[in-house]
């Protein structure tokens, strides 16, 4: 069996809302990011016994003694891989919040830049794989921002903690082993060969064994390079991918029930919201990441970045009673009054939740955190 994203997601024990950072929020920029101190490699005694034991079953799959010893030359136990494989219950986020983040000004405006910079490429991959430029670019501003968050947990290290650990050691041997061929192969080194906790690596985030089955050599420069600043392999990567897992070319994902797009099935991701007719290359932008809403967030961000408005219908109400125009309303009033609430995005999250405490306080009133009508008319 080919262990795909799809495999790795199922294997992480979660129907994931991951990419576009809502489940798994990035790290920080590639280029000048700060990595928490758990997720640096450090000494561990038990850890470099298990090292020892694997060695030989490493050289038994075909990995040389010399790639084995360049890749744990500066290897070490990463305890944070741990700490966060042990608490993966994740932000479940409605599909109204899960959009608002997906197609924010922010990634709008950065996606666009990037679609224009790299215009030329995108094209030259369209043309050979038959996946359009504004799918792939899509997927790249999920994983990534563009670029911007690629992830800096050494590999090598991350998946050798995770195998170590033994929860799915068989699974994380296997992504371990890949990723010894891949260095063996010399399309990376051990320090260029970063990525999430989890091991998903590059601009567009591929597991190691998803690499050796899809990756490709784009710029022909002998070297299948996913991580570096030129995103031209991994975006060709990604539409590799996505063209051998059965991608049509001209049909599209999906659209808005309503609005005149494609013939397919019918599914409300959330109740009283926007329905959606898919085709069947939502199923494949499903064996990227098996959520419904991963799908429909690359489809719309691709169709946003295409030139398409936002949607055309509206979502419920939320616990509160606010609306999402409420929500950016209360983001507003509190930036106008010097607070940070990180992006305005109508989604409430922890900055936010942080400055109504503060406004609250100082207004008198409960202190709660919470978005509410209450908050939202002493902002207005």
């Amino acid at each position: 069996m080919v262990m795909n994203r799809r495999h790795f997601l199922a294997a992480l024990g979660t129907l994931t809302v991951a990419a576009c950072g809502v489940s798994a929020p990035p790290v920080g920029t590639a280029a000048a990011q700060t990595v928490a101190s758990d997720l640096q490699p450090i000494q561990n005694a038990e850890f470099f016994n298990w090292v020892a034991a694997f060695r030989p079953r490493a050289l038994n799959a075909g990995i040389t003694a010399q790639t084995f010893d360049a890749a744990f030359a500066n290897a070490g136990y990463v305890p944070g891989v741990i700490t966060r494989d042990r608490s993966q219950i994740q932000t479940r986020r409605t599909l109204e919040e899960y959009l608002s983040i997906a197609t924010s000004d922010e990634r709008l405006t950065k996606g666009r830049a990037a679609l224009s910079r790299h215009a030329n490429t995108l094209a030259a991959i369209e043309a050979q794989y038959g996946v359009e430029a504004e799918i792939v670019a899509a997927i790249w501003g999920m994983e990534s921002q563009f670029g911007e968050k690629r992830g800096q947990i050494p590999v090598v290290s991350s998946t050798a903690t995770l195998a170590f650990d033994g929860r799915r050691a068989a699974f994380y041997e296997s992504q371990l082993i890949a990723a010894l061929r891949i260095l063996q192969r010399g399309d990376t080194t051990p320090a260029q060969m970063v990525g999430s906790w989890a091991g998903a690596m590059g601009h567009t985030q591929f597991i190691p064994t998803s690499y050796q089955s899809f990756a490709v050599d784009f710029t022909g420069d002998g070297r299948r390079d996913i991580w570096g600043a030129d995103p031209a392999d991994a975006l060709a990567s990604t539409a590799s991918y996505l063209a051998r897992n059965g991608w049509r070319t001209g049909l599209k994902w999906g659209a808005e029930v309503g609005t005149g797009g494609p013939q397919g099935r019918i599914i409300q991701p959330q109740a009283g919201g926007v329905r959606f007719a898919v085709t069947r290359n939502f199923n494949v932008l499903k064996t990227y990441n098996n959520s419904d809403l991963y799908a429909i967030g690359v489809g719309h961000l691709s169709d946003r970045l295409n030139g398409a408005g936002p949607l055309q219908g509206s979502f419920p109400a939320d616990a509160n009673g606010l609306s999402k125009t409420d929500r950016l309303a209360i983001q507003r009033g509190l930036t106008a009054r010097g607070y940070d609430v990180g992006t305005i995005d109508g989604v409430i999250g922890a900055k936010t939740e942080a400055a109504i405490r503060d406004f609250e306080a100082r207004q008198g009133m409960a202190v709660t955190g919470v978005a509410g009508p209450d908050v939202l008319a002493r902002l207005r």
